[in-house]
């Protein structure tokens, strides 16, 4: 997901996409991987954790084998929704296959594995793009795809055990249908809203009826004997801190990357390999402090390591929102560390608070609750941040006694602004900086908010031994 908004200039060149087209590529991936996580955890529940890794992994490689053979922006937007499809198959597959196979004492340290290199492969996908659009075209990034899908496949076969409810009930349809609707609906109008504008009719309106079809879905689930997600679940406040503390967290991350990654490559000048190196700093910090998390929770709690590292990212994106076309990398490095530290320690208590709230059996949907949260929020960060950040730039380029068409073209993208030179870059430059400021410091504020909700909704003290399976007790029909 990260690694693409790397390969973006180069798309466009190669293949002639629209702006349109561009953000479709980028966003279809999220979409179709967002509104069939719940189902895909529950098949893997019913048929097989393993089965369906595997099926997710080959999917998700052919699809971005095939997308290096295109050509044409439609194909391209076509095999990224098929990439959603396989990796919404193999990421709650993931993390349930962990939490069920590892014993309750193990967990929390397997958990922030799983954590740390969730985290963290986001910017490692930006410098290994970055790698090799030196030395080859876009398609290069969707190669790295193959490699990595036949590593997993074959790792999987040799090591990953089979694990799945050999008494689970039949798939839940009609929840998997009105599920499916409503997310599309609801994730549909979040991406768009940026370019159809968040108060028109079509946004609004795909908001509230997205969220209608979801509240039918929760009507539903609650009449049913085996529902594919019982709403219930939702009433166990470490279950619904752990899915809240996810959100955000990812909320400001994919906001923050999509629009710093622009700030680097069209502020700085740096080199889309220099942008990712430039990151480093914070995947170096934030798969240790992972590691590091489990220890903080048995001596301090979740609530103290959980609201800790959202205050830490909050701390991080008001560094961050400090930047300028001058700021000195060290700066910029000062705000990428406690923004990683802070991630790293927040996410496996977060996580670990989802995975414990649900039975074993009910594994697989309760990592997808965990990845739903994931997708949404960042899903959400790139659109409400980073329609911020144009509204930000607009507001504030001012370019007198330039043609009216040039002028437009310069406030419709900043891409072109900046290819311009001379004073309307400069000057698209200082507008970005404005929208820059607005929209990270939007994001800090709403990590301290999430911050102070979860310390009264998460569990005062849980320990690795407490935060494993509970027994389920939702009610049953006779």
């Amino acid at each position: 997901m990260s690694s693409l908004n790397v390969a973006v200039p180069d798309i466009a060149r190669q293949t002639g996409a629209t702006s349109t087209d561009l953000s479709w590529i980028i966003d279809a991936y999220s979409l179709v991987f967002a509104s069939l996580l719940l189902p895909a955890g529950a098949l893997g529940d019913r048929f097989g954790r393993r089965r369906m890794l595997l099926a997710g992994l080959a999917i998700f490689g052919v699809a971005s084998l095939v997308a290096m053979t295109v050509s044409d922006p439609t194909h391209l937007i076509m095999l990224r929704g098929v990439m959603g499809l396989g990796a919404a198959l193999v990421m709650p597959a993931t993390l349930s296959t962990i939490t069920s196979t590892f014993p309750p004492d193990k967990r929390t340290t397997a958990v922030s594995v799983w954590a740390g290199v969730a985290g963290g492969s986001a910017i490692f996908g930006l410098l290994a793009s970055g790698v090799v659009l030196e030395i080859w075209s876009w398609r290069s990034v969707f190669g790295i795809n193959v490699v990595l899908a036949v590593i997993a496949l074959i790792a999987t076969l040799r090591v990953v055990p089979e694990s799945a409810d050999e008494h689970a009930p039949a798939l839940d349809v009609g929840g998997v249908l009105l599920s499916v609707a409503g997310l599309v609906t609801l994730v549909y109008s979040i991406i768009e809203a940026p370019t159809a504008g968040w108060l028109s009719g079509r946004t609004v309106g795909g908001i509230i009826g997205g969220m209608a079809v979801l509240a039918l879905f929760i009507g539903y689930e609650l009449r049913q004997h085996a529902p594919m997600l019982d709403p219930r679940v939702f009433t166990r406040r470490g279950l619904s801190a752990g899915s809240l503390s996810i959100f955000v967290q990812f909320f400001a991350f994919f906001g923050f990357v999509f629009i710093i990654l622009q700030y680097l490559q069209f502020v700085r000048g740096d080199s889309a390999l220099m942008s990712a190196v430039s990151m480093l700093p914070m995947a170096a910090v934030m798969m240790p402090a992972a590691r590091l998390s489990p220890v903080l929770v048995a001596r301090a709690g979740s609530r103290v390591v959980c609201v800790g590292g959202l205050v830490l990212v909050a701390a991080g994106l008001t560094v961050l929102a400090q930047l300028d076309s001058g700021t000195s990398y060290w700066w910029f490095a000062a705000g990428l560390i406690p923004l990683g530290v802070g991630m790293g320690t927040a996410m496996t208590p977060a996580t670990s608070s989802i995975t414990g709230a649900l039975p074993s059996a009910q594994q697989g949907v309760a990592s997808a609750i965990n990845d739903l949260s994931r997708e949404v929020g960042g899903a959400l960060g790139i659109a409400v941040l980073g329609s911020l950040m144009t509204q930000g730039y607009r507001s504030h380029l001012d370019l007198p006694g330039i043609p009216p068409d040039i002028a437009q073209r310069a406030r419709d993208s900043f891409a072109a602004a900046s290819r311009a030179g001379g004073d309307i870059a400069a000057r698209a430059d200082d507008a970005f900086i404005s929208g820059l400021h607005l929209a990270l410091i939007t994001g800090a504020c709403a990590v301290l908010v999430v911050a102070i909700v979860v310390a009264v909704m998460i569990p005062t003290r849980t320990t690795p031994s407490a935060v494993g399976p509970i027994p389920d007790t939702a009610p049953r029909h006779s």
